[in-house]
């Protein structure tokens, strides 16, 4: 039996939580995070400082009669004289609950076991060492061209080790990094955002970042007020991953196969195999997809339509969730897979857009714009028909008119409403693919690589007086 004296990494404190378990079955989730952050404003920094944390998360499960419950219990600070207390008190809400309806077997296997028992990774506010300084010359620059620079830069590192009963031993270590930039004119009137995720804040460019905010602030200086109506619009990757992640976050099985999302087919059944767009787009996850690498096991606190507490450990494999247009599958547990009838594919942390050969940037697209928006990124995004997936929210930090390929001006923000699925059965082009920091999901959903978008009648619903 573990020492519990000696137990302080997450690996020990799950293999102590084990032997710990009196019930049929027991999964035991220990995080650890570290965070580091900058905030600056008016061209100066503010802020900085370093967090850190731990939660363990023990699901007892015990069989009956009538099938398997489950009890989840999550406790943050955790040391190891409380880890009896957290397992019995997840053993107790197995016990009074009733049988779980996803109740599957318990995932097995070490092939994600590498580094269980070492100490988690970490951070530092070493991690700004090449940041810091390019923020502090763009403050110069921003300062001598009579703009304000706001912001901030967030690094966190987030161990997870996950063992159960069955065998089970899998670590993941997840670098998240995030950067937003806001430029405001002098009399503070005019305002542009840019932002970008990031591993490790080596690969952010901040000069080239406050350049395209200085352009877009001079851009303002001409202001051309348009009432609502339907625009040829450009989304630049920003604004299409906000759209994206909010139609994966929809997409799941059981609810389509159910008939209660944009998803299901008259009739019963899901859409896969229909056609959604005549571009070839393709939307897939994939857990090693270069600079946005994630979890390769599911990870599960809690049971959902796309997720299991049954599922903790099972492998995640690179998933097309459209594949050249036509809707190939949904997330899915193993038992929302089984009710609908398609493949167990858990929720993946991250989401690409593509579009076969695509190779323009959103700036050879505004130059071929006889006339139409520029957006920069949405906000305030909510949900206002599941059967639709009809989204509303409001445009935010610069909405320019292009005409004759050129920028003449900022006009004023919209509501918009729009379905993204609808949408993809509307967009006339697609650019390449780049990686992105979406606007309004970034501090839950940060690894997006998505392409700009033409969209030729963008539903701008009515103005709006946000600035």
């Amino acid at each position: 039996m573990t020492d519990t004296t000696t137990v302080t990494k997450p690996g020990e404190i799950v293999e102590r939580a084990l032997e710990l378990s009196r019930t049929d079955g027991c999964v035991v989730i220990a995080q650890e995070s570290g965070t580091a952050n900058l905030r600056w404003a008016g061209n100066a920094l503010t802020t900085n400082g370093l967090t850190h944390s731990r939660q363990v998360t023990v699901i007892a499960t015990v069989d009956g009669a009538e099938g398997t419950a489950s009890g989840v219990v999550s406790r943050s600070g955790v040391t190891p004289a409380d880890l009896e207390g957290l397992v019995r008190a997840a053993e107790e809400a197995a016990r009074g609950a009733g049988p779980a309806e996803d109740a599957n077997p318990l995932v097995g296997g070490t092939e994600f076991a590498a580094g269980f028992d070492e100490p988690p990774a970490g951070t530092s506010i070493e991690v700004f060492r090449e940041f810091a300084p390019a923020l502090g010359e763009a403050f110069a620059r921003a300062r001598a061209g009579g703009r304000r620079l706001y912001g901030f830069a967030s690094h966190e590192v987030s161990s997870r080790y996950v063992g159960n009963s069955a065998g089970l031993r899998a670590r993941h270590d997840q670098p998240t990094g995030t950067f937003e930039l806001n430029a405001k004119s002098a009399d503070m009137s005019r305002s542009a955002w840019a932002g970008a995720a990031t591993r490790d804040f080596t690969d952010v460019d901040v000069a080239r970042a406050e350049a395209e905010l200085e352009q877009r602030v001079a851009w303002a200086a001409r202001r051309v007020d348009l009432p609502a109506g339907r625009y040829e619009t450009l989304l630049p990757p920003s604004a299409v991953a906000d759209l994206m992640i909010y139609l994966a976050w929809s997409a799941g099985a059981r609810d389509a196969h159910e008939g209660r999302t944009v998803f299901s087919k008259p009739g019963g059944g899901t859409r896969v195999g229909e056609k959604l767009s005549s571009l070839p787009l393709t939307l897939r996850s994939d857990p090693a997809y270069p600079g946005l690498e994630c979890a390769p096991f599911s990870t599960a606190a809690a049971s959902g339509d796309t997720s299991s507490v049954f599922d903790n450990g099972f492998a995640l494999q690179p998933t097309s969730w459209i594949a050249d247009g036509v809707l190939s599958t949904l997330p899915a547990s193993r038992h929302s897979a089984a009710l609908a009838g398609l493949p167990a594919a858990p929720d993946i942390d991250n989401l690409v857009l593509e579009s076969g050969g695509a190779d323009r940037s959103l700036a050879d697209m505004v130059a071929s714009t006889k006339r139409g928006l520029l957006l920069t990124c949405l906000w305030y995004i909510r949900e206002v028909d599941p059967q639709t997936l009809l989204l509303t929210g409001l445009t935010r930090d610069g909405v320019y008119l292009v005409e004759d390929g050129e920028v003449v001006g900022a006009v004023n923000n919209y509501r918009f409403n729009e379905s993204p699925v609808d949408l993809l059965g509307r967009v006339t082009e697609a650019g390449a693919t780049e990686r992105t920091m979406p606007r309004e999901w970034g501090d839950y959903f940060s690894r997006a690589a998505m392409p700009p978008l033409r969209v030729p009648d963008f539903n701008m619903s009515s103005v709006s007086q946000a600035s």
